[in-house]
């Protein structure tokens, strides 16, 4: 079986991931998860080393974002009977459902906070959907 995975949309889903997290902990519920991590507490100094690495963490979750995507797409192709949108939206609900939930379910129970647990399963199944749509579209 041939399985060929198109790298343009990898590409666009990483992008795409990015864009969606920015808002997600951004606009939408950046003062609330900076709360539930305790940054609200941090120093000034704290602050700004943390700054200072903000661009290596982005280029890190990108090259992450490519992996996963990657993946999916491979896992998406190899399975569909036919690539649509709604196939591989499915699919990616069903991967989060089945690994995003249950992994972030799992650090949650070993010390994580309730709050982190819902901001990050909400922000990686709109993530995910997302993801799905471009892969099941772009063929």
């Amino acid at each position: 079986m041939n399985i060929i995975v198109n790298l343009w949309a990898v590409v666009a889903c990483a992008v795409a991931s990015m864009i969606i997290g920015s808002i997600w902990y951004g606009p939408l519920f950046g003062k609330m998860y900076m709360t539930a991590m305790g940054m609200d507490q941090w120093t000034p100094e704290k602050k700004a080393a943390m700054q200072k690495k903000m661009v290596w963490s982005y280029i890190g979750q990108f090259v992450a974002s490519l992996v996963m995507f990657y993946i999916l797409g491979t896992f998406i192709v190899w399975s569909a009977p036919q690539l649509n949108v709604s196939f591989a939206m499915g699919t990616s609900f069903f991967m989060w459902l089945g690994f995003v939930v249950p992994m972030a379910f799992g650090n949650t129970l070993w010390g994580g906070k309730m709050i982190n647990f819902w901001l990050t399963i909400g922000n990686m199944l709109i993530t995910l959907l997302v993801a799905g749509a471009i892969i099941g579209a772009w063929k």
